[in-house]
C-alpha cells in the first residue's frame, strides 16, 4: 500500500505529464463557487476520475475538475470541488488532493466554502475571512503514523490562517468596493444541517460561519507548511435564525448572486500573490 506521500507524488507526476505549469498557488472552489475556474484561459482541465487516489465529488455544485493554468500572473491549480467525509470517505482521501498540489510545489492555500451563518451580523451574500477554525468533526486527517518529510508530528496551529494573506485579501476587497468581515469557522461531520439548539450553541462556542468541509485541507496544508487564506461565502442563516427550513438549492442561487464581486476579490487576490512571489 502506498504511503501518503507516494500517492500524492504519483498523482503529482500524472498531472506534470498532461502540463507544464508548475502550481505556485492552489484554490480549493467550494459549493456553488466552482465557476470562477473558467476566467483561466488556456487552462488544462483534467477530471478527478482521470488522477491516480482521486475520488468523483457526489454533492451538487462541485464539478470535480482539475483545472491548471497562469491567472493574474499567478501559475494555479485550481479544484473545483471538492469531497467531503459525510459523503463515506476517509479524512487521507478528503485531503489527497491538496497534497497533491503541494507535490506539484504549490506552497500557498486559498481556500473557499460555502457555509452557514451563526448570527444576524452575517447575512446570506456576505463573505467572511476565516480568522480561526474550531475543528467538530471528531476527525483528524493527521490521525496515523507521521511522515516527517511532510511535516512535524505536532504541527503548531497558533495562526493557521496567515495574517499577511488576509492583509493581502483586505487590500484586494477594497479596491474593489468590498467589506469583508473576519470571523470563525466552525467545521461538522454533517451531513445534516444543525439544530436551532445547535446553532445556539456554536455561537456561544465563538462561531461565526459553520460547514461542512475546509478545516480537513487546512489542517494538512499547515503540516506541510503551506500558508493558508480560507474565505466563507454565507449562503444562509443558520436554523432557527430566519424562520425557514433550510435546503441546499440556497447555495447556487447565493454563489449566483455574489459570483462577481467574489470573481472580482479572487482576480485581485490572485494578482496580489503572484506579486508576492515573484522570483
Amino acid at each position: 500500500m502506498l504511503t501518503a506521500l507516494e500517492r500524492a507524488r504519483e498523482a503529482a507526476d500524472a498531472i506534470r505529464s498532461r502540463t507544464s505549469i508548475e502550481a505556485r498557488a492552489v484554490l480549493i472552489l467550494g459549493s456553488g463557487l466552482g465557476g470562477y475556474a473558467a476566467r483561466v484561459q488556456d487552462a488544462t482541465v483534467i477530471p478527478y476520475t482521470e488522477l491516480p487516489g482521486f475520488l468523483p465529488s457526489g454533492v451538487e455544485g462541485h464539478a470535480g475538475r482539475l483545472v491548471l493554468g497562469v491567472h493574474r500572473g499567478l501559475p494555479l491549480a485550481i479544484f473545483q470541488g471538492r469531497i467531503h467525509a459525510y459523503e463515506g470517505h476517509s479524512m487521507e482521501d478528503v485531503v489527497h488532493p491538496l497534497r497533491c498540489a503541494w507535490a506539484l510545489g504549490a506552497r500557498t492555500l486559498v481556500v473557499t466554502n460555502a457555509a452557514g451563518s451563526l448570527h444576524q451580523g452575517l447575512q446570506p451574500g456576505d463573505l467572511m475571512l476565516l480568522r480561526d477554525h474550531i475543528n467538530l468533526t471528531g476527525r483528524n486527517p493527521l490521525v496515523g503514523p507521521n511522515d516527517p518529510r511532510m511535516g512535524p508530528r505536532f504541527p503548531d496551529m497558533t495562526e493557521v490562517y496567515t495574517p499577511a494573506l488576509r492583509a493581502i485579501a483586505h487590500a484586494a476587497a477594497q479596491d474593489c468596493g468590498l467589506h469583508l468581515e473576519e470571523g470563525v469557522y466552525i467545521s461538522v461531520l454533517g451531513p445534516t444541517y444543525e439544530t436551532p439548539a445547535e446553532v445556539h450553541m456554536l455561537h456561544r462556542l465563538g462561531g461565526d460561519t459553520v460547514g461542512m468541509s475546509t478545516v480537513p485541507e487546512v489542517i494538512a496544508a499547515r503540516h506541510l507548511g503551506m500558508e493558508v487564506l480560507g474565505l466563507s461565502c454565507v449562503t444562509n442563516l443558520g436554523a432557527g435564525l430566519s424562520g425557514e427550513a433550510l435546503h441546499h438549492d440556497e447555495v447556487q442561487l447565493v454563489a449566483d448572486r455574489v459570483k462577481d464581486g467574489f470573481a472580482a476579490l479572487m482576480d485581485g487576490i490572485c494578482a496580489r500573490l503572484a506579486q508576492r512571489s515573484a522570483p
